[in-house]
């Protein structure tokens, strides 16, 4: 029986478990973003999302603590250098994990995570520059008719030129007519 079982194991030792979460928390705080399995990510939200929360308060303390957990310099730079200030004002929930469907080899449901203030497509940010465009009808009509009109308008000033410029069958001017 299961009773008071909380964390899942994922099949390995307590040593290996250790590490691999502490790696993947690291890859995660240096790259925004991993791709791994879901089991994989719940069990590395419950380990990586408190180390965030230390990391909004900036003392030596608090940084040999989260270095105790990550065991990797970069990493602990990284968070408290550029991560801490974006989740400043957050409560929590620093990290989503969006299931991306089932492994080829395995089946093994996969997912991507990521921590929530850097996806910028989420976010909004990051392709403010480019604008909608929408096929219509209409405005193609219009931009048409205009062209044909201001063609028509050009003809129709040639020919009202053309008369009084009339040539000969032999090629020569013809002398112009006064009123």
């Amino acid at each position: 029986m299961r009773h008071s079982r909380v964390i899942n194991h994922l099949g390995r030792t307590s040593s290996h478990r250790k590490s691999m979460i502490s790696n993947m928390a690291a890859s995660l705080i240096m790259h925004k973003r991993i791709t791994t399995t879901t089991a994989k990510a719940k069990a590395l939200r419950t380990y990586v999302e408190p180390i965030l929360t230390k990391s909004k308060v900036d003392s030596t303390h608090s940084r040999r603590e989260v270095f105790s957990f990550l065991k990797d310099k970069k990493a602990v730079a990284e968070l408290f250098r550029e991560i801490s200030p974006k989740i400043a004002e957050r409560h929590g929930g620093y990290t989503r994990i969006l299931k991306t469907g089932n492994r080829i080899g395995d089946n093994a449901e996969m997912c991507i995570m990521e921590l929530v203030d850097y996806n910028e497509a989420m976010l909004g940010g990051g392709e403010g520059a480019k604008t909608k465009t929408t096929r219509r009808r209409k405005a193609t009509t219009k931009k048409k008719a205009e062209g044909a009109e201001k063609a028509a308008e050009t003809v129709a000033e040639k020919t009202q030129e053309a008369p009084a410029e009339a040539e000969t069958p032999a090629g020569k001017k013809a002398p112009k007519e006064e009123k």
